[in-house]
């Protein structure tokens, strides 16, 4: 697929990203405030711990939402004398205080499930089953809405807060489930939504540590996809005086990359000339992806033994192509 087709970077800049992400995050937040009153006191009205429960995670989703919203803004900071390559890395930091707080949700829950499970109590109240009809219908939206802006900005903080609401909708779904079950079993179905809420915080965890992952990587520089690379490696060889690309090296810094870039060049050519060149490729790579916050390029001579690496010559045969 051609790089005119499809860029698997987004063509936001970092303070469009981020306002984006900002933006999104405080409709969440106030989605979460609202939905978590609603679901503790129709939980408590109503005898419920799983409508509790799912109130536990709601209100988790305001303080992640809020971890996110400060790691945004952060990020947005232009770079300073300790901090030359900016502050990106505030983002997927606070992905990462996102998953662990997920974590520490689906404890909370379970701790509470089995003490539930284990006292004795009334079943819970059939108005509870609308208040979560209306919880996953909205948490639901509010992921795709908010997974969507996430993946276009390209923002594993984001992305985590999307799947916190997912998570919210698949309690809510669970402990709809389990009062189901209590109201149609009857006596001694009770516990039933307290197993239902113990079950979503299992699906919590697994979320949260499929959400811990990536955030971790960013944070080490973990190397982007190759498709990524692929596309870089495509757009530098299309410059004017770009033989073939040798080495590609790319980092993402919260919401922008970092290229470190080899390129070969004419032998031949002045120190000026290969300058030149050099000159091009960062801005054609700047101009094309707008999340390229800095290239760094280095030129080589062409040798027959640069020219001779199997990957170099693949490279070469599709730019003629």
């Amino acid at each position: 697929m051609s790089l005119k087709k499809k860029k698997i970077l987004t063509a936001n800049n970092s303070f469009e990203a981020a306002n984006k992400g900002i933006r999104t995050t405080v409709l969440g937040i106030i989605t979460s405030i609202l939905l978590a009153a609603i679901k503790a006191i129709a939980g408590i009205m109503g005898n419920s711990y799983a409508l509790v429960a799912d109130a536990i995670e709601s209100a988790s989703d305001v303080f992640t939402s809020i971890i996110v919203l400060a790691g945004l803004r952060i990020a947005q900071l232009p770079p300073d004398q300790k901090h030359p390559y900016g502050h990106g890395k505030a983002e997927p930091f606070a992905g990462i205080v996102v998953a662990i707080a997920l974590f520490v949700a689906a404890i909370i829950i379970i701790t509470q499930s089995i003490h539930e499970i284990i006292t004795p109590h009334h079943a819970p109240a059939p108005f509870t089953l609308i208040v979560l009809v209306v919880v996953v219908i909205t948490k639901e939206f509010l992921f795709r809405y908010i997974i969507k802006v996430g993946t276009d900005v390209n923002s594993v903080a984001v992305k985590n807060d999307a799947w916190h609401h997912r998570s919210d909708a698949i309690t809510s779904g669970a402990a709809f489930i389990g009062i189901s079950i209590a109201l149609i079993g009857g006596e001694g179905y009770e516990q039933a939504d307290d197993f239902a809420a113990l079950f979503a915080s299992g699906v919590i965890i697994f979320n949260a540590y499929r959400l811990l992952r990536p955030a971790l990587d960013e944070i080490m520089d973990a190397a982007p996809s190759k498709e990524i690379n692929q596309e870089i490696i495509n757009a530098t060889n299309s410059v004017d005086g770009v033989i073939a690309t040798d080495k590609c090296y790319v980092r993402k810094m919260g919401l922008d990359y970092f290229i470190d870039i080899h390129i070969i060049v004419d032998g031949n050519l002045t120190v000026h000339d290969g300058h030149e060149i050099a000159h091009k490729v960062k801005d054609y790579l700047k101009s094309t992806f707008p999340q390229i916050s800095n290239v760094l390029v280095h030129v080589e001579p062409a040798t027959e033994e640069r020219l001779s690496r199997e990957h170099i010559i693949e490279q070469t045969k599709n730019k003629s192509s």
